[in-house]
């Protein structure tokens, strides 16, 4: 199964993250159709992981100065 990147629809300052509802910078669907929201040292620190079940990886960690 390959994972894409992609651009969907802009995470919001009320998108947080699963694990510790800090603002979301990455998105993640899988194949169930369900979304995973992670900051981006969660999307960071569990990438590896993600990309082996994600259809798809919305990841917006860029505008993090």
């Amino acid at each position: 199964m390959s994972t894409s990147v992609i651009e969907g629809a802009e995470l919001t300052a009320a998108d947080r993250c699963d694990r510790c509802g800090a603002q979301a910078y990455v998105r993640v669907t899988l194949a169930s159709g369900f979304d995973l929201m992670f900051c981006a040292h969660h999307g960071k620190e569990h990438a590896d992981k993600l990309r082996q079940v994600a259809l798809e990886i919305h990841d917006e960690s860029a505008k993090i100065k």
